[in-house]
């Protein structure tokens, strides 16, 4: 019998109320799960999913965006900042989950096929912000959420795995958008296991 595979020690990245977040941590709470939730990184100081980490007993850290200029110059700063707090906990792979800023591209080469994202709708259709107005007012029935693979281009790495949810008559973006969240805490913590899993295959 083979040994079992090592946990990878994952971060989760923040803006807000860390909603995946949650669904993340919750499902490593699984022995057989292959991630460690170890970290959690926000970009904001007041982020309500930095007290639901700190409760769960997960590190946290905040890299506060407002102490950064804005551009390029900033960016790259902000990056490097990240970079170092991530390095530190020895993470080694990385979700983003509502991280309301896009990286440099060095950044995201330093952890090519080691970072992922979930967007809410089926890329590539309606990639950017307000994913689900753009949705409504392309009256399309069937809009969802994608875990993908972060690449330099926003919105456009490899996709993992989808959801797809019914757009309903009468939807408002409020509504859409709640539909489509409680398939992302589905979605997610299921596609992690997938992308991990096919590591450890590959190890």
């Amino acid at each position: 019998m083979s040994a079992p595979q090592a946990r990878r020690r994952v971060a989760v990245l923040i803006s807000g109320r860390g909603s995946n977040m949650r669904a993340l941590i919750e499902a490593s709470r699984a022995a057989d799960y292959p991630a460690d939730i170890a970290l959690v990184v926000s970009s904001k100081p007041e982020a309500a999913g930095l007290e639901y980490a700190r409760a769960a007993g997960v590190e946290t850290a905040v890299v506060d965006q407002a102490d950064f200029p804005r551009g390029d110059a900033g960016r790259e700063a902000y990056d490097a900042a990240l970079q170092h707090v991530l390095l530190r906990a020895r993470i080694e792979f990385v979700c983003l989950a509502g991280f309301m800023r896009i990286f440099s591209a060095d950044f995201v080469r330093q952890w090519q096929g080691r970072i992922v994202n979930i967007h809410p709708s089926l890329l590539p259709a309606f990639r950017g912000l307000k994913p689900q107005a753009q949705a409504l007012a392309a009256q399309v029935r069937v809009s969802g959420c994608t875990v993908h693979h972060v690449v330099p281009e926003l919105d456009a790495g490899p996709t993992i795995a989808q959801i797809e949810v019914p757009v309903l008559p009468g939807d408002t973006e409020e509504t859409l958008s709640a539909r489509i969240l409680a398939a992302e805490h589905r979605l997610y913590p299921d596609a992690l296991r997938q992308v991990l899993g096919s590591r450890h295959a590959r190890s």
